[in-house]
């Protein structure tokens, strides 16, 4: 054949070849080897490889791959010795997608392949149940429209309720042998009025078209966005899974749910889920109808719970992880369909790694590497306050995703994402979510559904992302159109743009607003965070600019601060004027004295630093910004002076003075101008008054015990000279108040420019230490202005496939990184003991930390917040380089 096989039977391969048979085929045939064929219906994969060869040829299933099918398809059906196709007794199957890692919701599924107009008269012959066979029918030629001929799925979803409403009918398992028909019908007559026309009443035909749409379902537009948002590489394809099906639909003693080997809201160690009598797998997921929590399975069928119990158990062993299984019973009997890892929230995740180390089933390593660390930064977001009380409840709903959140109601993706771009914060309110919606999850601050429950596609993807969600509030009424929600219990009606606020790990909803309140660390996430400081070799320091973010930076495990950015402590209102006098004085003598009505401040601000941080290292970068950012704007003085009638001639004349000073001080490209060190250098007085500021401040605190461990960073040096003299003269001040630089305290600089970094050899010669500034470095080595191209330039190049993510995000490694490897080699080439940090915004990206743990990084320094974030990243990167 020429080539690798393209298709795998299930019990050919195994979790190792996740990458060639997608997560969920890999899974299969892992699932087959531990727990035998009986379990697992059995099936075959297509290779992600063959959907990028059909992609790469344009959208053209590649040479050889149809007769491999075709292989494959014998294979699987002399077990049960029925024939696809055949109308006296057809085998049926289902056609699933399958990428590398869990997309949930994001891809297509077609059931009940190899059904027709003949052969449901053979299904109903041979289950002796003509329901379920035009059930099936009706299932099949209803996702055939939507996944393969591309009908909007609330088109569907309309007929089934128009007939319902027809016949008085409440829920789809209600509906009799006529209405099938007649939705078969139906959904015939779109099919046909959609491109690729008329349902095919050839099964191999069926077959062929269902996996070309799973291919091409790959770049359709749900899953580039879930792609983008969740850093998932274009070029991995998706995997096809044919399986032959069986059947919860087939009456009374049969069913469909997920099941999870644990509580996946909260983690603790008993399995949870959700499951439908007489339904298929989809009429779970879906969230179109209510569904029974799995503890009522032992009693409806309590053979089938045990076998579940006992494979949940099993799975979780044999994977290392929370497991998140589908299952159909059929006539009483137990089947597994697919196994992954559970999505879940970051709680559910740290109790889950602490209880695992506990049963023995993991090691303190192993359970570090099952967390995701972006999705702890929720744990450090807001909870409610105080509970809810009774009499503010609107209603209540199905708890699926933990945590608080609060905002304006919407109805639709679209408008969420158009609220989120405007500032505002929403609540994405629907009767039920669909894949489509995965831009509104992104931007909503959280989810509320009338329908599903902790399986359905809105608590998944919400737990995925660590949005609060209630799924299933069956008291409310979702009307999209109208942009209501009305509460059935009190005739109520909210209005889109109304507040609500949803208690997620709950499950309730309010209208009551309930301030948020910052959490606090369990112990199990200190216990786990103790795991990953005795492993990580990178430090992880804080930004912090008052003692307020000190104190905070330090309870959540700071190990210093890495930066202090001085101009925030100007930036308060009745700071600005002490500033702005500083920067318009029109002489010397008018410049000193303007700061040495800065000076107490300033050392009064250190002084709050130092106190907090006792004991641990404190970085302060001199001051940095454009000078204009402290001046008022030009129009607005003119425009007090044009009504300057009624002033003085005094006041008069001193707005004007400082008019003419500011249109003085304007500079055509400011972030490029008279900022950082270059300030320092034309205007020293400046920098000589914030260091003798630091000076006093640090001797004043160690009168009462150990002289701070602090740090003076000269910001945006490009040229080593510019360090030297700043250097000299930090030194000389330092002198003055009585302390030592090199001894009592360090002095280094900020890497942000590239000449800085292709020079660092020589400019490491006056330094002690390093940081690299990843947010201007990034700006001026890609020539990007972060505030002009967010949001322009940065989503065309996305949408262009020219970025995968933003660099402001996640550190351009071949560009930025090469420069952040040269400077760390070439400094620590004149300066072996040269300290090297980062304080851009990438020091608390996980991605970005595992690269400056490559790199040699001595720590990194990132806000409060990400400080635990950073702990076990920077643990996994050092578990990751098997160095540990």
């Amino acid at each position: 054949m020429g080539h690798e096989p393209r298709v795998w039977d299930f019990q050919q391969g195994s979790e190792s070849m996740r990458n060639l048979l997608g997560g969920k085929g890999a899974n299969l045939a892992e699932m087959t080897r531990l727990l035998g064929g009986s379990l697992i219906p059995p099936g075959f994969t297509i290779t992600t490889e063959a959907c990028v060869e059909y992609l790469r040829e344009g959208n053209s299933m590649p040479d050889g791959l149809a007769d491999e099918i075709d292989a494959a398809l014998s294979r699987l059906e002399s077990g049960p010795g029925r024939t696809f196709g055949d109308p006296s007794g057809p085998l049926l199957l289902s056609v699933r997608s399958g990428g590398r890692v869990s997309m949930p919701g994001m891809m297509d599924t077609v059931l009940n392949l190899g059904l027709n107009d003949a052969s449901v008269h053979g299904l109903a012959q041979l289950s002796g149940n003509e329901r379920f066979a035009w059930d099936c029918y009706r299932r099949l030629v209803q996702m055939f429209a939507n996944v393969v001929r591309g009908v909007p799925g609330e088109l569907l979803e309309a007929e089934i309720d128009s007939v319902k409403a027809t016949t008085g009918l409440a829920l789809d398992s209600e509906l009799d042998i006529t209405a099938l028909k007649a939705l078969v019908d139906r959904f015939k007559h779109l099919c046909e009025g959609a491109p690729g026309g008329a349902f095919p009443q050839d099964p191999r035909e069926q077959l062929a078209q269902s996996i070309e749409a799973v291919f091409a379902s790959w770049t359709g537009a749900r899953a580039i966005e879930y792609r983008r948002i969740n850093h998932i590489p274009d070029d991995w394809g998706t995997a096809v899974n044919i399986q032959q099906m069986v059947f919860g639909n087939l009456g009374e003693m049969s069913g469909s749910g997920v099941a999870f080997s644990r509580d996946e809201v909260t983690g603790a160690p008993e399995p949870s889920g959700d499951f439908l009598a007489n339904a298929q797998g989809e009429d779970v997921v879906s969230g179109v109808r209510n569904t029974r929590p799995l503890s009522e399975l032992a009693a409806w069928l309590p053979h089938a719970h045990f076998e579940l119990m006992s494979s949940l158990r099993a799975l979780e062993e044999h994977f290392g992880d929370m497991q998140d299984v589908e299952f159909t019973i059929e006539n009483g009997r137990l089947y597994l369909l697919q196994t992954r890892t559970a999505k879940r929230p970051a709680q559910a995740s740290i109790r889950f790694a602490s209880n695992a180390v506990d049963e023995g089933l993991l090691t303190q390593a192993q359970a570090l590497m099952t967390l995701v660390p972006s999705q702890l930064d929720a744990l450090l977001h807001p909870q409610l306050s105080r509970p809810i009380t009774p009499d503010e409840i609107l209603t209540r709903g199905v708890a699926a995703s933990p945590g608080a959140a609060a905002g304006e109601i919407v109805f639709s993706a679209h408008a969420a994402v158009a609220a989120s771009a405007e500032g505002r914060d929403v609540i994405l309110v629907r009767r039920h979510t669909e894949a489509d919606d995965i831009a509104g999850f992104h931007a909503a601050r959280g989810i509320l559904t009338s329908t599903g429950g902790k399986a359905s596609h809105a608590a998944l993807v919400a737990r995925g992302m660590g949005r609060p969600c209630v799924c299933g509030a069956a008291g409310l009424e979702v009307d999209a159109e109208a942009r209501e929600l009305r509460v059935s219990a009190t005739g109520a009606v909210l209005h889109e743009g109304e507040m609500i606020t949803l208690d997620g790990t709950a499950g309730i909803v309010t209208t009551a607003q309930i301030p948020l309140s910052e959490p606090e660390l369990s112990l199990q996430f200190e216990r786990i965070l103790g795991w990953a400081d005795e492993v990580r070799s990178l430090g992880v320091r804080a930004n912090a600019d008052t003692p307020e973010d000190a104190k905070r930076a330090r309870r959540l495990g700071a190990e210093g601060i890495g930066l202090c950015r001085t101009e925030h402590m100007f930036m308060a209102a009745d700071r600005q004027p002490l500033m702005r006098a500083v920067i318009l004085a029109g002489d010397m003598d008018e410049r000193h004295a303007a700061l040495e009505d800065l000076l107490p401040l300033q050392q009064s601000d250190f002084a709050g630093l130092f106190e907090e941080m006792r004991g641990l290292p404190i970085t302060i970068r001199l001051l940095d910004p454009p000078l204009h950012e402290f001046l008022r704007d030009p129009s607005q003085l003119e425009l007090e002076l044009a009504g300057s009638g009624d002033l003085s001639g005094d006041r008069a004349d001193a707005l004007r003075q400082e008019l003419d000073r500011t249109i003085a001080l304007q500079e055509a490209n400011p972030m490029l101008g008279t900022r950082g060190v270059r300030l320092g250098l034309l205007h020293p007085e400046i920098y000589e008054t914030q260091v003798r500021a630091i000076c006093r401040a640090a001797l004043s605190v160690s009168s009462q015990g150990e002289l701070p461990h602090f740090e003076i960073m000269i910001p945006l040096v490009a040229y080593e000279d510019e360090l030297r003299l700043s250097r000299e003269a930090a030194t000389a001040i330092g002198l003055e108040e009585g302390l030592r630089a090199g001894s009592d305290f360090r002095i280094g600089t900020m890497i942000e420019l590239p000449r800085a970094c292709v020079t660092a050899d020589l400019i490491a010669k006056d330094a002690d230490f390093f940081s690299f500034g990843t947010n201007d470095l990034t700006q001026t080595t890609l020539g990007f202005s972060r505030d002009d191209v967010e949001g322009t330039i940065l989503d065309r190049y996305l949408e262009l496939k020219v970025l995968d993510r933003s660099p402001f995000e996640t550190l351009d490694v071949p560009g930025v990184g090469a420069l952040i490897t040269m400077a760390a080699e070439r400094g620590r080439s004149t300066n072996p003991s040269l300290t090297l940090g980062i304080c851009g915004e990438h020091g608390g990206d996980p991605e970005s930390i595992t690269f400056f743990h490559d790199a040699g990084l001595d720590y990194v320094s990132c806000s409060p917040f990400r400080v635990p974030v950073a702990r076990v990243a920077a643990a996994q990167a050092a578990l990751a380089d098997g160095r540990h």
